[in-house]
């Protein structure tokens, strides 16, 4: 399986296409179709049950551009830098270190300078990857932040926020009173973010438009050993790659604390949670990981930094940042704005420090995709499908009456009706073989068919087919909203159904 193949399915299946297709399209920008953007929202709805309100954690919805004050008090303007290079024969531009890592298969450090990075790029000869070229011009900075003039005068300056994560420290003191003013305080954001990125590529993991799913915890610094519920992780392992190790290592929440390989118990229980989410949507465990950056690759505003990355066909992908951003931006905007941001907690003053698990929302569709992704034979058919988990699939069932004839058309509408006054998201399919029906959903990840055939119309019974195994069972129709209820949440097995 490659990147060909997702790309394939996605065309094919509406799942993400070029924006403005029909005019050529425009790099970095993509669509998503009825079928991608059902999995996309029902990935983002997953992590908004289990990241923000199973543990009691609140959101906002902020507006995409903010006033160019807000980005110099943050840094932004002066830090948000990738370094381009451009190909002087045939003007194609890049981004410098990611031409490099691409040739010599190394990670290279955001913090490194450009004299550095001209100085590798001869040192290793490499070549543009459009004409082969090696005559590059000097690499300098380049500033990913999209500028928007606001208002018909052009005088108030905006910007396109370039992380959601911005509105949610402006906004804090606002939700912190309406929060009853307690800490720790996790507040959540799901939007696009735009960053004028120089190469776009790999389709949605590198993108200009970007969709977020943000969480900014604010916690009292003397307190980030304090944590309710501590012992439903303490034991769990996290897959740790660890400054100086070649190989990643399981290390349990407890370990990791008392070792001091992270800041806090906070951190930890942060950490347990992203990958216990991950492992639900799909992964593999062996196929995740948290990679620890130096100083030199960490972002201008972390103290500390744990990439949550993913193997794919692409290799390893880094699908969430989780930031210990300090107080770095709350006393910034303190500054910027002559605003005092600090807080009073049981009547002490402090400067609330905030952890943050930014991901990718479109960079999690890809890898779901990715790693979800099977082809394979049975007898001389070739079969594609997506083995989605049912929290993710765009539809937890379909309904196909075996032909159009003889009642069978009105009573799956009847059965279409019963599932969805029970809550389920359901899809109804009555053209072409039903062989052809049952190719068409398994390719989107519908976990379960119902079929309606002429023994439906004599004892009340459908058949329930289940996509990955492709076995079949004899179900009364009256039973189907329990059963599906009970095999969505994991409470029964097909298998085991009589």
């Amino acid at each position: 399986m490659a990147h060909e193949d997702i790309t394939n399915l996605a065309l094919r299946r509406m799942l993400y296409f070029p924006t403005a297709e029909i005019y050529g399209g425009l790099a970095g920008f993509w669509d998503f179709g009825p079928i991608g953007q059902r999995i996309r929202r029902k990935i983002v709805e997953f992590w908004r049950k289990e990241l923000v309100e199973r543990e009691g954690f609140v959101e906002i919805s902020g507006s995409q551009i903010l006033p160019e004050a807000a980005f110099k008090a943050s840094g932004h303007l002066d830090n948000f830098n990738d370094p381009i290079v451009q190909c002087n024969k045939c003007k194609s531009l890049f981004r410098a270190d990611n031409l490099i890592a691409d040739h010599t298969k190394e990670i290279i450090p955001e913090s490194m300078s450009t004299q550095e990075l001209g100085n590798l790029i001869k040192k290793h000869e490499i070549k543009c990857t459009k004409c082969k070229s090696n005559d590059f011009s000097e690499v300098k900075k380049f500033n990913m932040m999209i500028k928007v003039d606001v208002g018909a005068t052009g005088e108030n300056v905006g910007y396109l926020r370039p992380e959601t994560c911005q509105n949610i420290f402006l906004d804090f003191p606002r939700v912190f009173k309406a929060a009853r003013e307690t800490l720790p305080l996790g507040i959540a954001q799901v939007g696009s973010s735009f960053r004028n990125e120089i190469a776009p590529r790999n389709t949605l993991l590198r993108e200009r438009e970007l969709g977020q799913m943000e969480i900014e915890i604010f916690f009292d610094l003397d307190k980030i050993n304090e944590i309710e519920n501590w012992d439903s992780v303490e034991n769990y392992k996290l897959n740790l790659l660890r400054l100086g190790k070649k190989e990643v290592e399981k290390v349990s929440c407890k370990e990791a604390v008392e070792k001091k390989l992270m800041s806090g118990k906070l951190i930890a229980y942060c950490l347990a949670k992203v990958q216990k989410l991950y492992e639900k949507y799909g992964f593999k465990i062996e196929n995740m990981r948290f990679r620890e950056l130096d100083k030199d690759e960490r972002a201008f505003y972390a103290k500390e930094t744990w990439d949550f990355e993913v193997q794919t066909s692409l290799g390893w992908v880094e699908i969430i940042a989780c930031n210990y951003r300090t107080d770095y931006d709350l006393a910034g905007h303190s500054k910027g704005s002559k605003q005092d941001l600090s807080v009073n907690i049981e009547g002490k003053k402090i400067m609330p420090h905030v952890f943050e698990i930014s991901a990718g929302v479109d960079r999690t569709l890809y890898a779901v995709l990715d790693a979800c992704y099977r082809q394979e034979k049975r007898g001389s058919e070739e079969r594609i499908f997506l083995d989605l988990p049912t929290a993710i699939s765009p539809y937890t069932v379909a309904v196909f009456p075996l032909v159009k004839k003889d009642g069978l058309l009105e009573k799956g509408k009847e059965v279409l009706e019963l599932i969805e006054d029970y809550g389920f998201d359901a899809v109804f399919d009555e053209k072409a073989s039903i062989g052809r029906r049952y190719a068409r959903v398994d390719e989107i990840g519908v976990k379960y068919v119902i079929t309606i055939d002429y023994d439906t119309m004599k004892d009340s019974t459908v058949t329930l087919r289940e996509r990955t195994s492709m076995e079949q069972k004899r179900v009364k129709i009256n039973d189907l909203p329990e059963l599906l209820w009970r095999l969505s949440l994991g409470k029964a097995e097909f298998g085991t159904i009589k």
